[in-house]
């Protein structure tokens, strides 16, 4: 029997982080959750855990540009990616309405796809915290009254709370992807990679950035994401961190050696499968 994976996650049991773990890993799951996204890639660093799951973008709110950052200066290595579907719901303590509701508790980025909805109950006080279920949780535990919480359907059935309101995101269509994380990136044999996420810097230099896109088009790259971040050492400086897609692995390591020469800093963050929804 294969022995299970200790995974580390930003968040409680019920999350999307949870979910995510839950479906890519199935029953080799040993889940290790965290508070933060700082302490969730300590465990790795520390050797606590084996592989991480972390939130990367959003459909609706774009990048999360902090745990890019935290993937480079780790230099951890993405073995894999999985697209979730996020259905915020509103939940509370039972005998309530949302008029009942002084206050939503959940995370950033909830408050911030939830918005519109918030928009016609301006009764309701939003207030930010460190996890969508584990505001969830707190509610339940200490049967607090007149505050919700914006979370997965699972973390309503798991803490025992009412959902006054499914699918409150104001894009219908809302999806974040996450990344599987690890210290080392051989996990992934080169017949099943068609997927890879590459760092670069370059001179400051018009068309540097234009020659290398040029590249990937000649060598039959499809660019599925482009994010920039500013060198904090040499300003006035960006790396960049891209997503490419690929069918033909020769295609993308000709790509890879070109782009690795004309970069002043090339480094690969990871080469992987593509999620296929």
């Amino acid at each position: 029997m294969k022995a299970k994976t200790k995974v580390a996650i930003q968040g409680k049991q019920g999350s999307f982080h949870h979910i995510v773990a839950q479906r890519y890993f199935g029953a080799q799951l040993d889940l290790l959750p965290c508070d933060t996204f700082d302490d969730t890639i300590q465990t790795l660093v520390d050797g606590e855990s084996e592989q991480a799951v972390l939130a990367i973008e959003n459909s609706i709110a774009g990048s999360i540009i902090p745990n890019y950052a935290l993937i480079d200066q780790n230099d951890l290595k993405i073995v894999g990616e999985y697209g979730l579907s996020i259905h915020h719901n509103l939940m509370g303590l039972s005998g309530q309405t949302i008029k009942d509701l002084k206050e939503v508790h959940s995370h950033p980025m909830a408050l911030l796809q939830c918005k519109n909805f918030f928009q016609q109950h301006p009764h309701i006080r939003l207030v930010e915290a460190e996890d969508t279920a584990e505001e969830a949780q707190r509610i339940s535990k200490n049967q607090i009254k007149g505050i919700g919480a914006i979370a997965s359907q699972e973390a309503a059935e798991l803490y025992q709370l009412t959902v006054f309101a499914t699918s409150i995101q104001t894009i219908k269509n809302n999806v974040t992807r996450f990344v599987i994380v690890q210290r080392k990136g051989d996990l992934v044999s080169k017949s099943q990679i068609n997927k890879a996420a590459l760092k670069f810097t370059l001179d400051h230099q018009r068309g540097s950035l234009a020659a290398v896109l040029n590249v990937m088009s000649d060598c039959q790259l499809n660019l599925t994401k482009i994010q920039s971040l500013p060198v904090i050492e040499t300003p006035g400086k960006y790396a960049f961190f891209v997503d490419v897609t690929f069918d033909d692995f020769t295609h993308y390591e000709k790509a890879r050696k070109l782009i690795a020469i004309m970069a002043s800093k090339f480094k690969i963050l990871g080469e992987y499968a593509q999620h296929q929804r």
